[in-house]
């Protein structure tokens, strides 16, 4: 079974900020899903960072992932208002992150799935569900050792992120932190 890697909008936003999308592509490495909502959510950003535009054409997140059995939508609606505190008054609110847990936990084709987020209760979360998470500091890391970029690119590219006021959880406090 093939290991799929959901970027959430966040860590999407993340490397649309230093303009470096390509480099995104080329970690997930053909790995890369999304759900509707995280689609949706990428579409919206778009409009305040523009390298966000064209990325569902682009392909390399695959088609946008749709929910439409019953239980799976009652359970999307239930970690996203009980678990995100996503209010009911605004019921596209915390979509994104709900229907990436529902669909690594309830379907059997991602349950091996790696979700990738910088939002920490989101991840705090995943994790207590035995969902396998990384962030976009994991994703540098792993584009440095994989010698898709030098540790002090890299580096460099996660205090740009920060600069441009993106919270990641992790940062690499130097170059070489990159390298482990």
């Amino acid at each position: 079974m093939r290991i799929c890697w959901f970027p959430d909008n966040t860590v999407l936003c993340n490397f649309a900020s230093v303009d470096r999308l390509p480099l995104l592509e080329k970690v997930l490495n053909g790995r890369g899903r999304w759900t509707e909502a995280v689609a949706y959510e990428a579409k919206q950003s778009a409009r305040y960072l523009p390298p966000l535009r064209g990325l569902k054409e682009a392909g390399w997140l695959g088609d946008p992932i749709e929910i439409t059995d019953s239980r799976e939508l009652t359970e999307v609606d239930r970690v996203r208002r009980a678990v995100f505190n996503g209010p009911a008054s605004a019921p596209t609110k915390h979509l994104g992150e709900a229907e990436t847990c529902v669909l690594i936990t309830m379907r059997t084709e991602f349950r091996d799935s790696v979700w990738i987020t910088d939002d920490r209760s989101a991840g705090a979360f995943a994790r207590r569900r035995g969902i396998t998470t990384k962030e976009t500091f994991d994703l540098m890391n792993g584009a440095v050792v994989d010698g898709l970029i030098s540790a002090v690119d890299g580096h460099e590219l996660l205090d740009r992120m920060q600069a441009a006021g993106r919270h990641l959880h992790r940062v690499s406090t130097c170059p070489e932190d990159l390298m482990r």
